[in-house]
């Protein structure tokens, strides 16, 4: 006796499950039941349709001679129907039919009788196509309701009792993509700047290649692996690696595509999603942006069990739990929030692995700038190893973008290659916004601006604790009237109290410097007290960088709802304490404010120098910056003479030589001896 259990369809018996008979493919089923369904539906119609009283021949000819039919057709197939009249020159008729031999309708005495008797009588010689126009009129109507509802709901039931889709026919299955292993080309030489998360799933791919190594010291591979960073920092890409690795199909699929208007869509694709992945073993299923469909439950304001995403979450939940040991499917979620999955998503046996996928640093920015350099043309004075330190915070997709920008600016500034020129203003482009060049301002404007990134470059070359400056510009770019950009030395993953000092002064630079020589403030430094304030905040209910609140977290709780945080009694510290954090974050920014503008008023002519500089310039390095505040002077040429310069060149192109030889003059022999040759 066999120990496999019996097949549902073995316990159904045959054809309970509505599937076709053997041996008839499921659109022949299909179309055998249409014709009899149609069939039917004609045989209703004719049924139904007026009836007629039936005439003996005797009755006929006693009619006909009494003159009360009229309106009668004589059809060649032997039948005669009319109208009978009840009484004389009242509307009352009767419809009736006859029957007679066919021979007899041919008789040519038998029609010229009838005519005789009513001269209304019609000799239809043609075929019964009349009779089937007028079925075909009555019916046709039917047929295409018929069809409509074949074809646009019993072909959504089709799946009903075992299909994937269910009762919502094509609804119900997963929507994801599927690639191949021969079409998966990306691999870990693709992949740049995260190293430990490459090593840290390395296993996953060896299990996915050599199962039965891992199977012989009876461990279990994770099923559900967890990719968790910031957006671009690599997650899918990550997974098409693995998958390319390992060469297995890969199964791609967002959260948001398991989410539908119908209630029960989102379970019924993920049931049809790990059903064809584990025929397609060994495979991955990469589920992106996870927390579309796996949020904590109970938060919602529906607050109930029926919610499509919760229903969603438990099937996830459950094909996961449902994996056999020998089922070599892994299944790979990307998130940048994980601090709001539902703490069964993420417990062992199920995702329970979690692989960071981190912001870049400087090693990891300059291998994922040389790997998307590889397709473009780079010049002599590239230097990556710059632009990788000038590239702070930037994700691997923001690195991608640089190459990319740089290279069209390449092409339609018309160079052979791309240079390092183009590479930084990529980058300025990408996280500032195109440079509005022909932007008219004015010179109020100007000057004003002028003042404010000037405040900011002298502080910032003027605190040691500061990041390097790299450069300074008033040109608008994006939303900003001006610009002043950093070069840090290194990568910052936690902030000392001095550099956070040291940026509140530079942020409030701006604002005094424009007071002290514009005599007047605008809203431009909007950002610069947004940034700053947060700063403070942070140092004083996050950081604990304040003496009278101390060792103390007063910040939001990244692990409550946020729908009643809004609410009285929300927050988690008293009014006094409230009023205390205001009070020392007042202080922390008053501090700075006055520390700031006592340097500018000791660096006045400095900050002179600076503001006439960029008016002169409009943009200015680091070394230049630094020379002016040793006092020295620029002579360089502006970007008015490099114009001027260049229009003169295009005049002088455009003046043509004559195509004549010019004569040489003639020697004047009015006077003086002749030249003689030497």
């Amino acid at each position: 006796m066999s120990d496999k259990p019996p097949d549902n369809n073995e316990r159904q018996g045959p054809n309970r499950s509505g599937r076709p008979p053997m041996g008839m493919s499921r659109g022949v089923f299909g179309w055998v039941v249409f014709i009899l369904f149609s069939l039917m539906l004609v045989t209703m119609v004719m049924n139904n349709r007026d009836k007629r009283n039936e005439l003996s021949m005797d009755e006929f000819y006693r009619n006909l001679e009494e003159k009360n039919i009229k309106n009668m057709t004589i059809r060649t197939d032997g039948s005669v129907f009319g109208e009978l009249e009840h009484v004389k020159g009242k509307e009352e008729t009767t419809k009736f039919e006859v029957d007679m031999p066919p021979a007899l309708s041919h008789d040519r005495k038998f029609v010229e009788y009838v005519r005789e008797k009513c001269p209304e009588a019609q000799v239809d010689y043609d075929s019964n196509s009349g009779y089937f126009y007028q079925v075909l009129i009555t019916i046709v109507p039917w047929i295409l309701v018929f069809a409509f509802i074949w074809f646009f709901l019993f072909r959504q039931l089709r799946g009903f009792g075992g299909g994937p889709g269910g009762m919502l026919g094509s609804f119900g299955r997963s929507k994801h993509r599927v690639t191949s292993k021969e079409h998966t080309n990306v691999t870990f030489n693709d992949v740049a700047g995260i190293d430990e998360a490459k090593e840290e799933v390395a296993e996953i791919i060896e299990f996915l290649k050599n199962p039965k190594r891992f199977q012989k010291l009876g461990g279990r591979i994770p099923r559900g692996v967890l990719l968790v960073g910031d957006p671009g920092c690599g997650k899918t890409l990550l997974a098409k690696a693995i998958a390319g690795e390992a060469e297995v199909p890969f199964f791609s699929i967002s959260g948001s595509d398991f989410v539908e208007m119908f209630v029960g869509v989102g379970a019924s694709r993920v049931r049809d999603l790990f059903k064809q992945a584990k025929e397609n073993s060994p495979c991955i299923i990469f589920l992106d942006e996870i927390d579309a469909v796996g949020r904590r439950r109970g938060t919602s304001y529906t607050g109930g069990g029926h919610d499509e995403r919760e229903l969603t979450l438990n099937a996830i939940l459950v094909e996961m739990d449902g994996f056999e040991t020998s089922d070599q499917v892994i299944v790979i979620a990307a998130t940048n929030r994980a601090d709001v999955l539902d703490p069964a998503l993420v417990r062992p046996g199920r995702f329970d692995r979690q692989v960071y996928v981190p912001l870049p640093d400087v090693a990891g920015r300059l291998e994922i700038l040389r790997v998307h350099a590889k397709k473009i043309k780079l010049g002599p004075d590239v230097d990556f190893q710059r632009l990788a330190r000038g590239t702070p915070m930037f994700s691997g997709a923001d690195l991608a973008a640089i190459i990319n920008e740089s290279a069209l600016l390449a092409t339609m500034g018309n160079k052979d290659n791309v240079e390092m020129d183009d590479l930084e203003e990529a980058r300025d482009k990408v996280r500032w916004g195109r440079a509005k060049k022909s932007r008219e301002i004015d010179d109020k404007e100007r000057t004003a601006t002028a003042c404010h990134e000037a405040g900011h470059s002298l502080i910032q070359c003027l605190l040691p604790d500061a990041d390097p400056l790299h450069k300074v510009s008033i040109i608008p770019r994006g939303p900003y009237g001006g610009a002043s950009f950093s070069l840090p030395e290194k990568d910052r993953t936690n902030y000392n109290e001095k550099w956070i000092h040291a940026q509140l002064r530079i942020l409030c630079a701006g604002r005094i410097s424009e007071e002290l020589c514009c005599g007047d403030v605008n809203t431009g430094a909007s950002a610069d007290i947004r940034q700053a304030t947060d700063m403070a905040r942070k140092m004083v209910t996050e950081w604990g960088m304040s003496d009278r609140l101390g060792f103390v977290y007063y910040g939001d709780d990244p692990h409550r709802s946020s729908i009643f945080v809004d609410l009285p009694g929300g927050q988690e510290y008293s009014q006094t304490t409230a009023q205390v954090i205001d009070e020392e974050v007042h202080r922390i920014i008053d501090e700075a404010y006055a520390d700031t503008r006592k340097m500018i008023e000791e660096n006045r002519e400095k900050l002179e120098a600076i503001t006439q500089a960029l008016l002169k310039y409009e943009t200015l390095d680091a070394s230049e910056v630094h020379a002016l505040i040793r006092g020295e002077s620029l002579e360089r040429p502006t970007v008015s003479d490099i114009l001027d310069a260049d229009q003169a060149d295009r005049a002088a192109q455009s003046v043509k030589p004559s195509s004549q030889p010019v004569a040489p003059p003639e020697p004047d022999l009015g006077s003086g001896p002749l030249p003689q040759p030497g």
